[in-house]
């Protein structure tokens, strides 16, 4: 039976939740991205099922929150972020393995509504328009969604007129939240996440990104269980943690 952590406000208190459920024998801590959540769920019930003497503990949160979650010592064995900077600032602190490191998925970035609005834009421009108020997306500063919402918006040289109307969320999750509620016009979210909502929200665009969405993996570095770490990231590689992936909407590495 899996267990999930869920990811904490503030750092210190997800450090130490952390560490109150940290792992005893045979247990894996992995941190992952929260756009993999659904997806992580199911590829853990897969690897349990052929492994049956280790468990899974996932972390769920913002990629850079995780990041700096591990930099700060909370337990973690596998680390998996939405975007390569968030696991560049990993490298450069070094607290994962870097010959470990490997893309396992790709995304895309749409636009959603809520389902029964009228909205309807055909181009990132309309967002601009005076009837748009309010439009979710991650915090660019901590959030990979965030960042490619940033880089779109900024080369279709709306960013300055969009980012007024901004509603920073702390993960791509809670900006899909604002916009099944209906708290906002419109929101940026990962494909995979629309795809979890599909009674509540309706996705308007395609977003064409600056750079593409890839999902790398890593062994953190000091893992107690880098054997089982390994075994993790083997797996999500393979072709039966591909497939279930691919369920859940994400695209292999490129």
């Amino acid at each position: 039976m899996l267990r999930f952590l869920k990811p904490a406000l503030l750092v210190a208190s997800a450090i130490s939740f952390a560490f109150g459920a940290q792992a005893r024998a045979g247990e894996l801590v992995v941190s992952a991205a929260a756009s993999l959540t659904n997806a992580f769920k199911a590829v853990g019930d897969a690897y349990e099922k052929e492994h049956p003497g280790t468990r899974l503990l996932f972390n769920f949160g913002a990629s850079d929150v995780l990041m700096q979650q591990i930099v700060k010592g909370a337990p973690a064995d596998v680390f998996a972020s939405a975007d390569q900077k968030a696991m560049d600032k990993a490298a450069e602190q070094k607290v994962i393995v870097p010959s470990t490191r490997k893309d396992f998925a790709a995304n895309s970035l749409v636009l959603i509504v809520p389902a029964d609005s009228k909205l309807a834009p055909s181009n990132l421009s309309e967002l601009t328009s005076a009837s748009v108020k309010r439009i979710a997306y991650g915090d660019p500063a901590s959030v990979p969604v965030g960042r490619y919402t940033e880089g779109a918006l900024k080369a279709a040289g709306v960013w300055d007129a969009v980012s007024t109307k901004g509603v920073l969320a702390s993960n791509v999750r809670q900006s899909l939240d604002y916009v099944s509620r209906g708290e906002v016009d419109a929101g940026f979210v990962f494909g995979t996440d629309a795809a979890v909502m599909p009674d509540k929200v309706k996705v308007a665009l395609t977003v064409p990104t600056t750079t593409p969405i890839s999902y790398p993996i890593a062994q953190v570095e000091g893992s107690k269980h880098a054997a089982d770490a390994q075994s993790f990231i083997s797996f999500v590689l393979s072709p039966a943690g591909q497939a279930v992936l691919a369920k859940y909407g994400f695209k292999p590495a490129h």
